[in-house]
């Protein structure tokens, strides 16, 4: 499985590297049945934090993309209906806007500045590509 991450990124890295195996499995780059490599392995190979891949393979697992087989490993479970595309979907923009929340309270920003910000880039964002 060949994943690439870019560190300078403002997407999370679990955000990246999640998206990807998301895509592998749903192109059938990664087929039903398919064992993909252990946590530890994976965090190594990508040189990230354990917990980071662990999160993804959590995600993965409650999305029924993968099955975790104590034991055994962990395999890919079959390419996504379109439930669970529109839940990992959901999840993703979830978290990608939890992200930057987070960075913007971080340095310092209130609630109505952010909320003001948001509105605007909104209004912005719908002008820009026809609503």
């Amino acid at each position: 499985m060949k994943l690439h991450i870019e560190p300078e990124s403002k997407v999370p890295i679990y955000i990246q590297v999640e998206e990807q195996v998301r895509s592998l499995i749903a192109a059938g780059q990664l087929r039903p049945g398919e064992q993909l490599p252990t946590i530890r392995e994976l965090a190594a190979d990508l040189r990230v934090n354990y917990n980071t891949i662990a999160r993804i393979y959590r995600d993965l697992d409650r999305d029924g993309l993968i099955s975790t087989q104590r034991g055994q490993g962990t395999f890919v479970a079959g390419v996504p209906n379109e439930e669970q595309m529109a839940r990992a979907r959901q999840g993703k923009l979830q978290a990608i806007v939890r992200a930057a929340l987070d960075e913007a309270r971080a340095l310092g920003y209130g609630p109505g500045e952010i909320a003001e910000v948001f509105e605007k880039e909104l209004a912005r964002w719908h002008a820009e590509n026809g609503g």
